[in-house]
């Protein structure tokens, strides 16, 4: 199975979402946004594939956000993806595009939707909570 994960290695979350990626026993394209951002066009593919508008794309905690003033309800669609394409740090993470679909995996479990149901057993994030029991099936 063809999936694409655009990863930041600095977040957890990210860092989660890939392993989880491998423990289906697939090895992903990894694409680290931040070095190399996703075109105009590819951000609204990814952006529009996981049903959100751009607003909830955006990442605020530890992003220029609020020094952009990102927070005025009067920028439109264009101004807040030109912040986005300019400072690609304020792209949520991490998208997941696999052939069953797009997803923001916040929280990481999100992604399971769209992987097969070949998980290789248990699945424990980070930060110890389990995700996916012996059998490889989601715990909530």
């Amino acid at each position: 199975m063809d999936v694409t994960i655009y990863h930041n290695p600095g977040c957890g979350t990210s860092r989660n979402v890939l392993a989880m990626i491998r423990n289906a026993g697939i090895e992903p394209e990894i694409i680290e946004y931040v070095k190399s951002p996703p075109s105009r066009d590819r951000l609204i593919e990814l952006i529009s594939g996981a049903g959100l508008t751009v607003r909830q794309a955006l990442r605020e905690k530890g992003t220029p956000y609020a020094e952009l003033g990102l927070d005025d309800p009067s920028l439109t669609y264009d101004q807040l993806l030109d912040a986005m394409l300019a400072h690609p740090i304020l792209i949520n993470r991490p998208f997941v595009v696999t052939p069953l679909g797009t997803r923001l995996a916040r929280p990481s479990e999100m992604m399971l939707d769209i992987l097969p149901s070949t998980h290789r057993g248990a699945f424990i994030k980070e930060d110890g909570e389990p995700v996916l029991d012996p059998e490889g099936k989601r715990i909530r």
